[in-house]
């Protein structure tokens, strides 16, 4: 049985831009802290809400060694270094491994695509080349490709790959795949509204967007899971829906760039194809926001 990477919330961090679109390390440092010190278990850098897909390769390794280094091993942090070129996904993964991450996400290759077979094939040379533990990213709504269970289970005795983050939004297909690979591969949530859900079905907790906005409160919808207050855990994640619901009325991560320039840790700058939100959604967030006493800077 492999040790977890974490127990409760991973941030996806969003990647604070200036004005000019770019990189503000400021913000990004303000924002690594905010997160700490509201008791999350990890943080990913260079995933999706990261907007990873147009960063250069420079911002990208730039990106994750400032993370690691303001972190200071604090929290594990997960770098995003998937790629549907497989030489680019182990170069990225190497450099995040010498730098100093604690684990790696690798998404499923989009665009091209692949079988099964190629699954297997893609994901076992990476981690043959890859020197900390490995999360299977599974989102199909964007790359076209999902993870069949079967193939978790072919990679699952790989001494590498650890973990699941599955975005698939498929509770049955996630029953399937823990009843087949129970304790070998550890399995996150990649969807806000699927926290409790899948956590009542051996999950270890979530990869969270919304935790960029309420992390103490994410972090609180896994705590009292583990703790035995379900009904607690349930109340809380329903509770937040409406927040959930707004932060992915538009492609993420267009709302929740938008709620962290509300709260001051970003300009409201995201990079094309990307760009603002429509003015009514953005007045629907503001509103959810205000609703759960979230302090926004006017």
């Amino acid at each position: 049985m492999k040790k977890p990477i974490f127990t409760g919330v991973a941030t996806a961090l969003i990647t604070p831009f200036d004005e000019n679109g770019k990189i503000d390390y400021k913000k990004f440092a303000d924002l690594v802290e905010f997160q700490i010190s509201s008791g999350i278990n990890a943080l990913v850098v260079c995933g999706t809400t990261g907007e990873a897909s147009t960063l250069t390769d420079d911002e990208h390794k730039d990106a994750i060694s400032f993370v690691v280094k303001q972190t200071a091993g604090r929290v594990p942090v997960i770098a995003g270094t998937g790629s549907n070129d497989t030489a680019y996904a182990i170069w990225l993964t190497k450099h995040a491994c010498e730098v100093g991450a604690d684990a790696v996400l690798l998404v499923t290759p989009y665009y091209n695509k692949a079988t099964q077979k190629g699954l297997i094939k893609m994901y076992t040379e990476i981690a043959d080349n890859c020197s900390v533990p490995i999360i299977l990213y599974n989102v199909p709504s964007r790359t076209g490709v999902s993870i069949e269970p079967e193939t978790y289970l072919a990679l699952a005795d790989h001494p590498n790959i650890y973990a699941i983050k599955e975005a698939n939004g498929n509770i049955s297909k996630i029953a399937e795949t823990q009843a087949l690979v129970g304790d070998k591969l550890d399995m996150y949530s990649g969807n806000d509204d699927q926290i409790v859900p899948i956590m009542s079905l051996g999950g270890k907790g979530v990869i969270s967007v919304l935790s960029n906005v309420m992390p103490a409160e994410t972090v609180a919808i896994c705590d009292k899971f583990f703790a035995g207050d379900i009904e607690g855990s349930r109340k809380l994640q329903l509770e937040l829906m409406p927040l959930i619901k707004a932060l992915f009325c538009e492609v993420n991560p267009i709302p929740v760039k938008c709620a962290m320039a509300k709260m001051g840790y970003t300009a409201n700058v995201l990079r094309s194809p990307l760009c603002e939100m429509e003015a009514k959604n953005e007045e629907k967030l503001v509103k959810c926001m205000k609703d759960l006493g979230i302090k926004i800077e006017e």
